[in-house]
Formats: structure tokens, sequence, C-alpha cells
């Protein structure tokens, strides 16, 4: 089965011994990467995709890079691009923040309503089967990998995976790479100070959410953008205007270039409730803030899952 973008296919490529990055180009709405971790017979998947016919290409490449289908699926948080595909592996144990397990199973398949025109395919709720709530460690074969919980950022309940032996990490949605962050379900504050753990680390190699895999510099480019966001969003406050006037004002730069740049406005919502004391993950209404952008944006954005 092939799923492509724009000409362009998913690659699976190793980007250290027995790790793989599964990346869709162009990193837009719903395409996501995902990950693999392979040592001898062992092997796990971080994340899987939006429909049914990425993830059984996924399940393709999978099982063309390892002896044996994935053990264990990890969701990096709750949204459905990473996590409608579990169900194409069944022989998996799925493991997840425990608000991860508490977002999916109260959101269901909300997104696949947001653009009804994409071929979602028989997708289903697969909740995970372990959650944590701090930090976890996986041992898949001999390669360890560590699950952590930075706090508020994408989402509530994000979890990145860190291979400390091969300096590899695996970020989620909280790290895009030449894709527009989104974390008015999470916190920008929050963002900014998980990206200061995640620097921390000490990572060779950055495999984010969305977009292309990356070294270090990537953190920088994430902090650049939220600090621009939370300037304008203090801006906007003092100066009295709402955040659509201040985003349709904006001038973003460089960032302008990345995919799904109409995300300014809800993030910049977010950035605003934090100027003004709303507590860090605080829920948002985010029906709201999907129709504003949507009118910024002067239509619906593209959903090429």
């Amino acid at each position: 089965m092939t799923v492509e973008h724009a000409g362009v296919e998913p690659r699976l490529d190793e980007v250290a011994d027995g790790v793989f990055a599964y990346v869709q180009p162009d990193g837009g709405w719903c395409l996501n990467n995902a990950g693999l971790i392979v040592s001898g017979r062992h092997a796990a998947l971080v994340d899987t995709a939006a429909t049914e016919a990425r993830t059984r290409a996924l399940r393709g490449a999978v099982l063309a890079a390892a002896q044996a289908p994935p053990r264990v699926v990890v969701n990096t948080h709750a949204h459905g691009d990473h996590t409608f595909g579990n169900f194409v592996f069944p022989e998996a144990v799925v493991v997840g923040h425990e608000r991860t397990r508490e977002e999916m199973a109260t959101v269901g398949l909300h997104l696949t309503g947001l653009w009804p025109e994409v071929s979602w395919g028989a997708v289903e709720v697969v909740l995970p089967d372990i959650t944590y709530r701090d930090r976890m460690t996986l041992h898949i074969g001999g390669t360890t990998a560590e699950l952590l919980h930075p706090g508020p950022a994408h989402t509530t309940n994000d979890t990145v995976v860190w291979l400390p032996r091969e300096r590899v990490l695996f970020t989620g949605d909280l790290v895009m790479s030449g894709v527009t962050p989104f974390c008015p379900m999470g916190s920008v504050a929050g963002s900014l100070r998980a990206l200061a753990v995640l620097r921390s680390l000490g990572a060779h190699t950055v495999i984010p959410g969305h977009g292309p895999v990356r070294g270090p510099e990537v953190l920088d480019a994430a902090e650049g953008y939220l600090q621009l966001v939370r300037r304008l969003a203090r801006e906007g406050t003092a100066a009295g205007i709402t955040p659509l006037q201040a985003a349709r004002a904006a001038d973003l730069g460089p960032y302008g270039e990345w995919v799904d740049a109409e995300r300014l406005v809800p993030n910049l919502h977010r950035a605003y409730a934090e100027e003004r004391g709303q507590a860090v993950g605080d829920p948002a209404d985010m029906p709201a803030l999907f129709a504003e952008m949507v009118e910024f944006h002067g239509g619906r954005p593209v959903c090429q899952a």
C-alpha cells in the first residue's frame, strides 16, 4: 500500500543503531512522524498515524525493518494523528501518560469530524493499557528508553521518549521541525519550560512530532517562535487588541514560512490567557479557537492525511 503527499512517500530512516524515524512529508495537519526502536527480536513503536491506510503503510515499513511486530506502542499524547492507528498493532501493549488515556476516552474520534473529507478508514480508539505519571523506563531488548512527562506543553499529557545511550530524543508534538507549534490545549509558558528540560538531556538527534529529523538546534527554533508568541501576547494585551487582531498585525519573520502558520491565532489565545493569570493547562474552548483560526486563514486548513 502506497501513501504519499505531493509525490513524496513516507520514509523510515535509521538515525542510530536500531533507532528509526518514520517521517511523513510535509508534516502539516495530521501528517505526523512515528519512531521505531529495534533490539534483536524486540521492537517498540513511538506513535502510530491518523488514518488506517497511513498506519498500515507504517506497519509494512516496521515489519520490513524489525524481526517481529512491536511489543509496545508508546503514544506521545492523545491526539488522533498519533493514536488512531493503535488498532493496527494488536500484538502491542499501548503505553501513555495517565491523562493521555483520559483524554482519548473523552474525545474519541472527534478529529475525524474536523475533516470529514479525509479517508480515515476503520480507525478506532484503543486506549493505553499501561499509564504513568512522571517518568517510566522501558527495556526494549538491550535498549533503554526513558519516558518523561515534562508538564503541560503541546497538551497536558505529553510524553517524550529519550534514548540516553543513542542520544536520540522523540519529542512528540512538543517540538515540530519547520512546522508551526500548536499549544492551545497545553501552555506557551509550559512549552518553554519543557524545552529547557529537553535541552538538558543533550540529544544529538531529535525526531519531532512533525517535520524533518534535526539536531538540537530545532529546540532553539521552537523556543524562538514561542518567545515571539509570548511577546505578541504581552504587546496585544497592553494595547487592548484581541488575539485575532494581534495575529493579523504580526510579522512572523522566518516563522511565517513554517507549515500551518495559521496556528498563531490559537497559540496567541493561550498566551493571552496566561498573561491574564489563567493557570497553565486550563481547558480552552477549542471549537471557538478553531473557528477563529479558520477565519484568519480564510478557510479551513487543508488536512492531507
